[in-house]
């Protein structure tokens, strides 16, 4: 399960019945558009949730993580079986910072931090985002379906 750590306190979500909007990102870079069919967390329960107890994830797919407002957060494996990258992007769409992330399955567990403010968080299996040539500076488009 992915938490993400904020000013508030989140804490995590003990049932597994937290349901997901879905959508596209697409990943402007100046080579190509990356299409990812999402699912999408903007709500407490959702962020807490996460990817949390999920076994795989399919190559093209992910999860957004939306803010109203620039947030200064963390995210941590806690109980997520899936090596991730995590793309942070600002008010405008455009990438910040782009972290790999770790499974795990007992505390401690790493806590990765950004360093940024950001808007939005696209999760995904680890290294997506480099064999689709996305860095820092591409653009996230979100489109709800």
């Amino acid at each position: 399960m992915l938490r993400l750590a904020t000013a508030l306190s989140v804490t995590a979500v003990l049932s597994g019945s937290v349901t997901f909007p879905h959508g596209r990102a697409l990943i402007r870079t100046p080579q190509s558009t990356v299409t990812v069919r999402i699912e999408i967390a903007e709500t407490t329960a959702q962020l807490q949730q996460g990817l949390m107890g999920r076994r795989s994830l399919a190559p093209r797919n992910g999860m957004a993580f939306l803010f109203a407002t620039d947030t200064r957060g963390r995210f941590w494996m806690k109980d997520t079986t899936i090596p991730l990258s995590i793309a942070f992007w600002g008010k405008a769409g455009r990438i910040l910072r782009i972290l790999d992330m770790a499974p795990c399955r007992t505390d401690p567990c790493k806590v990765y931090d950004p360093h940024v403010a950001f808007r939005g968080a696209l999760e995904v299996n680890r290294g997506a985002f480099a064999r689709w040539g996305v860095h820092r500076g591409a653009v996230v488009t979100i489109r709800r379906t």
